[in-house]
Formats: C-alpha cells, structure tokens, sequence
C-alpha cells in the first residue's frame, strides 16, 4: 500500500469534495494499492480552512498556501483555488517538485494554461486535471464503444452544458464573474467540460466557428469571503458590471471528418445542471446526459432490422467501477463517486511514477480549442485550431 500525502489550497465545496475523495479511496478501491494522507489545507478564509481540517481530518490548517507547497508531508498540491492563483501556486508547486492536481479551466485564459503545462513539464512532475465528467461509468462504457469501432466512423458530436445556476439576475457576482478573478467566464467554467469531452470522444478539433455573450449585464455585490455563485442577493444591493460571458456556442470541424456543435450557458432558464453529448457514427449512435448520469442510450441495430432505435442501458457492475461502489444494476452514482474515481487515477499514476489522463497536457488541448474560439469572437469567422508550441 502506498500512501501518498495531500495538501489542499482553497477549502470551498470543491477543495472539500477532493478532500472527502481522497478519504474515500481506499474504501472503495481496496486492492488498488493507493491511498491518502491528508495532511495540510489551506484557505483564504481561516476560519474555513480550520473547519475543513475538524470535519475532514487534515493534520494542519493554515491561512497560507505556500504553507501547503513548504510542507514535508506533501506529495500532492491539490489546487480547488478561483482561477488566478492556478499560475502561482503551480509554478512554486513544480519549483518544489511537488506532483499537482489543478482543477479546470487550469489559469484564467489558454494563455496562462500554457505556462502553466510549461511550467509543469519543465520539472517534471505528474498532473491532474479536474475533468471529472469522464469517469462516470457509462461516459467511460461509451468511449470504450468508439474506440472499439462499434458506432462505425464518427460523423456528429453535439455537447452542451446548461446550468441555470447564473439565470437569476439578483444571483450574486461571485469571482467566476469576475474577469480579473476567473478570467473568461462560461468558457474556462463549463465550457472546459464540454471541450474535454468533445477532445476525449471524438478526437482533436480542426476548425471552428464561435460566438459569445452576456445575457446579464450586472449583479448585487457578495459579502467578502462569504457566497457562491448560487447564493442570492436583494433587488436594493449595490451592484457592478460582470466582466465576462455568460454563453458560448460553436460549430466543429474535427480532424476525422465529423462535425458537431459546442454549446455552455449559466443564464439559460429551464436544464437545471445539463451536462449532456450525443455522438453519432455510419453503424450507431448513442447519448448522455448528466441529469441522467446513470443512463446511457444506445442506438445498434441489429443486421435483420428488428432492433433498429435507442435501447436505454442502466448503470451496473458490469461497467467500469460501478461496483465499487453499487453491486448490481440501477443502484446509481453521484458526483463525489465521480471524483473518488478521479482521486483513485490520479493516485494510482503517482504512485508508478507514470503520467495519467487528464493531465495539464489535456488541459492546453482545451485550451488550444478555446484560443480559435476567442479568436472567432474577434474575426467572427472560422479559425483553425492551433496547437501551442511545447518546447
């Protein structure tokens, strides 16, 4: 067994999800060899960060996260931070050779998730990023169907994720409306999402078109260090502008010939939290949504025609690590089994020494396809997908 130490900077719901995650991996993956020590948190807020470390069973608290990075203990620097302190915290966490989870959109525009992969590779120490959306069993099942040729030459991918949690204009102007605090909006926060999965299932992009905008022009004013994006404020608040977009929508050109569309909104009224994708091939097709996450629709028709629609496949044990956590079908998962998953990969790839996925690589492949879509607000055309320079 190998126990690797974890220090956590930002002790929000993310940071305290990870740590819950890394809690639970040994539990659920009993024989995989891994496990964590959860030695250190920090967070802005110290009160916050010595809360976490009374519930969750971190050794240390502290209000500052070089703390973290300076910690003998510390194997892994896990990063649940508001984006403009991914770049700072990575490069002191790769100066000290410390392997580092960063969650998505890893920075505040592909510009910093360049320098941060640099930085990263440069020293080389093992990333993870925070895509969590692929280690639902039934997403991992329907990529292992692509792979496998069984819906044939993939022709059409349509991925959207539509979040209503920006859809109220009273809902407070947290950072992630903030440019100078997030950086891009709706792009780097759940378009990442849909461009992992776009990039994870149908291969690298060519080309696109895109556009962008901002539905809700202004929002009341949070109480510093208290909130979140879902918290609400009062019609007489005093309010500023939000800096950044609340849609993104673009058409694909993917290097193997399909096409597709790429769609996120937080304003939009009516999908809760739908994360959804439908791909398409010449022998099949199936779909996903998040809502539904334990469902999987599957179209493969049979050579005699009697079979020829959508069956609808129920999560299982029979599909990759369900039953570690669910014996049987249609007892289902939730997000956190998804991110026990995610802690279990990560842990496993620095416990061989050996790279994993998503790594801040995959994340510069975002990156690289939310670049074209920038430059496609700007040129309002189409824009090839450019792959950064990796020297």
């Amino acid at each position: 067994m190998t126990t690797l130490g974890i220090g956590i900077i930002g002790m929000g719901w993310m940071g305290q999800v990870h740590a819950r995650s890394y809690n639970l991996v040994r539990q659920r993956f009993p024989t995989g060899g891994v496990g964590a020590r959860l030695v250190i948190c920090s967070d802005t807020v110290r009160e916050r960060a010595e809360s976490a470390r009374d519930l969750l069973g971190f050794e240390r608290a502290t209000g500052d996260w070089a703390a973290v990075i300076a910690d003998p203990a510390v194997d892994i620097v896990n990063i649940a931070t508001p984006n403009h302190l991914h770049l700072p915290i990575v490069a002191a966490a790769a100066a000290a050779g410390k392997h580092t989870f960063c969650e998505k959109p890893v920075g505040r525009d592909p510009s910093e998730t360049a320098r941060i992969e640099a930085l990263a590779r440069r020293a080389g120490i093992l990333s993870f990023v925070g895509f969590n959306y692929r280690w639902a069993p039934l997403v991992m099942h329907a990529r292992d169907l692509i792979q496998q040729g069984a819906l044939g030459e993939l022709q059409h991918f349509r991925g959207r994720f539509f979040s209503m949690y920006g859809s109220d204009p009273l809902g407070l102007l947290s950072w992630r409306f903030d440019e100078a605090v997030s950086g891009y909006g709706v792009l780097g926060d759940i378009m990442a999402h849909v461009s992992d999965m776009a990039l994870y299932l149908c291969g690298g992009v060519k080309r696109l078109v895109s556009n962008a905008h901002t539905f809700i022009a202004e929002r009341p004013l949070p109480v510093p260090g208290r909130g979140t994006h879902y918290s609400r404020g009062a019609a007489d608040d005093p309010k500023e502008p939000v800096s950044n977009e609340d849609y993104v929508g673009a058409l694909v050109e993917f290097k193997n010939g399909a096409r597709g569309s790429l769609e996120a909104s937080r304003t939009i009224f009516g999908p809760k939290n739908q994360f959804a994708f439908e791909v398409n091939g010449t022998k099949g097709a199936l779909s996903w949504d998040f809502e539904r996450m334990n469902e999987l629709q599957l179209y493969l028709p049979s050579a005699d025609g009697r079979h020829d629609g959508y069956m609808r496949l129920v999560g299982g044990d029979r599909y990759p690590y369900h039953g570690n956590f669910n014996p049987g079908d249609g007892s289902g998962l939730g997000y956190e089994d998804m991110k026990v998953i995610e802690a279990y990969q990560f842990l496993k790839a620095v416990a061989a020494g050996k790279p994993g996925a998503p790594s801040l690589s995959d994340a510069l492949a975002v990156a690289d396809v939310h670049a074209a879509m920038i430059r496609s607000w700007q040129s309002s055309g189409w824009e090839k997908v450019n792959s950064t320079r990796r020297d």
